[in-house]
């Protein structure tokens, strides 16, 4: 699987990651199968895992999956609370869940993103966070994102991208190259919106096995992003998703048929 850095100073990634929404907010009943999720995207090569306090159980569910690997592991979770007290008793739950750190902390939606940077930087400054970030799903967020992107106090931010959503493209992929920032895409799939796609035969110009591995190829060919982390509940996709990790990326002839088929 292609690498890829987070930010000017950040390390280097495995371009699939693993999501969490709506998949692993469950129960002890099945923590196994979260487990063989987490098992099979690990061994094809996934290595960032994202998650936060908005889903429920899904990073208590996350980290006991992570069991062994957490050291093989890019742990990125957020703080999602209007409340600087909540938000730090988030934080050491998370430190509970993952072994002590948190390898990318971001700011949930932007909520108090500026009271959160506070304190969050003074933990990252003591070693338990290795990077700052901040999400948003809405476009009518994103001026205040770029806002926080400008204030040089984050290192990665998190945005919806597909052929369904690509308000990004016009000024906040463009800045996040600028500023050297690292780039998370989330729903990348379009929160299922866009699946189940078309029959197999459609996918054989594009060299892909399935529709979601073209999805995650038509991501990733922008160079601006760094990983995609698609959620799953299903051990055979998290594999599957995983091979969309490995070039060669489509040329822009190969996006716009993706673009027409997502249509």
């Amino acid at each position: 699987m292609e690498r890829r850095r987070l930010g000017k100073n950040g390390p280097e990634l495995p371009v699939v990651g693993l999501g969490s929404w709506l998949t692993f907010d469950v129960g002890d009943e099945d923590q196994e199968l979260v487990a063989a999720v987490v098992s099979t995207a690990f061994e094809e090569g996934v290595r960032l895992v994202d998650s936060s306090p908005m889903y429920g159980r899904a990073e208590r569910a996350l980290g006991r999956a992570l069991a062994q690997r957490r050291d093989e592991a890019f742990v990125a979770t957020k703080i999602w609370t209007p409340s600087v007290e909540d938000g730090r008793a988030q934080f050491e739950a998370q430190r509970g869940f993952f072994g002590g750190r948190v390898e990318l902390e971001q700011v949930h939606n932007l909520v108090s993103w500026e009271t959160h940077l506070d304190w969050l930087e003074q933990e990252r400054d003591a070693g338990w966070i290795g990077h700052l970030g901040a999400t948003h799903y809405s476009p009518s967020a994103f001026g205040e994102l770029e806002r926080v992107m400008r204030s040089g106090r984050i290192d990665a931010i998190q945005i919806p991208y597909n052929p369904h959503e690509r308000e990004v493209e016009a000024r906040i992929l463009p800045l996040a190259e600028d500023l050297g920032l690292g780039v998370i895409v989330m729903r990348p799939l379009g929160e299922g919106d866009l699946m189940p796609g078309p029959e197999r035969q459609a996918l054989e110009p594009l060299g892909v096995e399935t529709w979601a591995q073209a999805l995650l190829k038509w991501c990733l060919s922008d160079q601006r992003v760094t990983a995609v982390i698609p959620a799953t509940a299903h051990p055979e996709h998290a594999g599957e998703n995983a091979r969309a990790g490995t070039p060669p990326w489509f040329s822009p002839e190969q996006r716009k048929l993706v673009e027409t088929l997502a249509r």
